[in-house]
């Protein structure tokens, strides 16, 4: 294993950590048991990943060829669980905060890592020149994970109601392809994934928000 190749495996670990304390979080706060909440921090991790795959057509996808991150979600699934098991305090009153803000914290990791890991595998599948295809592997890499927990724990999924979540991949992913044109594999990696993760930490600390309808002036109009 080469130094890029070290540096990509490192990311895509710690995307895969941090994706899986977040599903594991949301299958806690569902009240799910400890099978539930490993089953939606794996998909979580590598559900995203898996749609990619099946679009380049690398079958099997990689997950099932290289277990390894499985396993770590799967890992990191059950310490989550085990600590909000024996702390449930940590779910209730002014502790709550702490949990939300380390569930975006490991939300907005996480995307930032596997939106760059999609662009960089779509790079390697041969498609370097197709800036559409790449943004669009980055994005689906990055929330497609998420929309596959949020739709299996029955929540409105996150990309469509809060803080421009799916808009900041789509810039990072832009970013990366961009970047690695220019200087290469690991700079746009890693200053690509930063911009993901900045972009959701402004939304979330100013409130940034796409236009919607208001559901009640419209009821109330009709």
């Amino acid at each position: 294993m080469d130094y890029q190749e070290a540096i990509i495996f490192i990311m895509e670990i710690l995307g895969t950590v941090a994706f899986a304390a977040s599903g594991a979080m949301v299958g806690v706060g569902r009240g799910m048991d400890i099978f539930g909440v490993c089953v939606l921090g794996v998909v979580t991790s590598v559900g995203g990943g898996m749609i990619r795959d099946i679009i380049l057509g690398i079958t099997p996808p990689g997950v099932f060829q290289n277990p390894v991150y499985a396993a770590v979600a799967t890992v990191t699934s059950c310490i989550v669980f085990a600590v909000l098991y024996l702390k449930k305090e940590l779910l209730e009153g002014h502790l709550r905060e702490t949990y939300d803000k380390v569930m975006l914290v490991m939300d907005s990791i996480g995307l930032g890592i596997f939106t760059v890991v999609g662009v960089n595998t779509g790079i390697g599948q041969g498609y370097l020149h197709n800036a559409f295809l790449l943004v669009f592997l980055g994005t689906i890499t990055g929330v497609g994970g998420g929309l596959l927990r949020d739709m299996m724990a029955g929540v409105p999924p996150y990309i469509f109601v809060r803080h421009v979540y799916a808009c900041a991949s789509i810039v990072g992913a832009i970013a990366c392809v961009y970047i690695y044109r220019a200087f290469g594999a690991v700079e746009a990696m890693v200053v690509s994934s930063a911009v993901v993760i900045l972009i959701r930490y402004l939304a979330a600390h100013y409130h940034w928000n796409l236009p919607r309808l208001d559901e009640k002036k419209l009821s109330e109009k009709r």
